[in-house]
């Protein structure tokens, strides 16, 4: 760190940088920062001197970032974001500590936050912050702790723990099921489908393992599950959904099965979290609580 240290220029100069590079104007960026536009131009001159190199390219009247200009901004940005959630995060929760969790929306929603206050109960000291993602990100360049991946056993720059597999069922609304008559996997081959963003070839995969030929299968798109939850529930067509997500809309007779032919995803559900966070003991005893969670669910 002390070899580092002579390598990080004033916070100050950095977010006079970050501003005028995000606003592409100096004076925009003292406007922003409440300072004089030359006070902006003598920070930047600054951080260029301290680099040894140009970031933006002056034109007369305009400013430009250099493409070397455009990744330290991206870097610069990223490093600030991480430092403001730190701060607000030990605001929040100064004696405990904080942990910054990505989480899939409908997962999170129906399945972790409903278990939350047994954690919090247990660890009156943390705080659990969440966020939905849908995609693997760079933990190391994001807020994020840890987040809960579905997919497959695979991402850079991650630790994965497993968490637990997912059998999905084709679902509908009773009334579509007794308007369709289905009986059989091969009446779904002409019913309208409902399909997930995040599995998208869910129904070829079911039909082929229910040895139904199907030349092509149609239907609307949803990006998320608790869409194509609600608009199954509303009768707008057939969807393959995790049964475990679902637990409240079958108990309810919102939902029915289409028919009862269930399937393993493809995918599993797993905790993605940093190498760096191995000694993080919040982040260490929520990751311990949720694989003990975990083991508890009747995919």
């Amino acid at each position: 760190m002390t070899l580092l240290r002579r390598f990080l220029p004033p916070t100050a100069e950095l977010c006079a940088f970050e501003a005028a590079a995000r606003r592409q104007s100096f004076t925009a960026a003292a406007d922003e920062l409440s300072l004089t536009q030359s006070a902006v131009s003598r920070q930047i001159r600054s951080l260029e001197t301290l680099l040894g190199a140009d970031l933006f390219i002056r034109e007369r009247q305009t400013v430009r970032l250099t493409a070397a200009g455009e990744a330290f901004a991206h870097e610069v940005r990223g490093a600030l974001q991480r430092i403001a959630t730190a701060t607000l995060g030990f605001r929040a929760n100064p004696v405990g500590g904080s942990i910054n969790l990505g989480v899939l929306p409908t997962l999170g929603a129906r399945w972790l936050a409903p278990r939350l206050p047994e954690f919090l109960a247990a660890h009156p000291g943390i705080t659990v912050n969440l966020a939905t993602r849908f995609e693997p990100f760079d933990l190391q360049a994001s807020s994020l702790d840890a987040a809960i991946h579905f997919g497959a056993d695979h991402w850079p720059g991650a630790r994965l723990d497993f968490l637990m597999g997912e059998i999905a069922v084709p679902v509908c609304s009773p009334e579509l099921k007794e308007r369709h008559a289905f009986a059989d996997p091969a009446d779904l081959a002409t019913a309208p489908l409902l399909h997930l963003m995040s599995r998208p070839d869910a129904w070829e995969r079911w039909f082929d393992a229910m040895s139904v030929p199907v030349a092509e299968v149609h239907g609307m798109l949803v990006d998320q599950i608790v869409f194509a939850a609600r608009a199954a529930v509303a009768g707008l067509g057939v969807a393959m959904l995790p049964t475990f997500l679902i637990e409240d809309e079958l108990r309810r007779g919102e939902l029915v099965l289409a028919v009862d032919c269930p399937v393993r995803s493809l995918g599993n559900y797993y905790l993605a979290w940093s190498p760096a966070k191995q000694d993080f003991a919040p982040l260490q005893a929520f990751r311990q609580w949720l694989l003990d969670q975990s083991r508890q669910v009747k995919e």
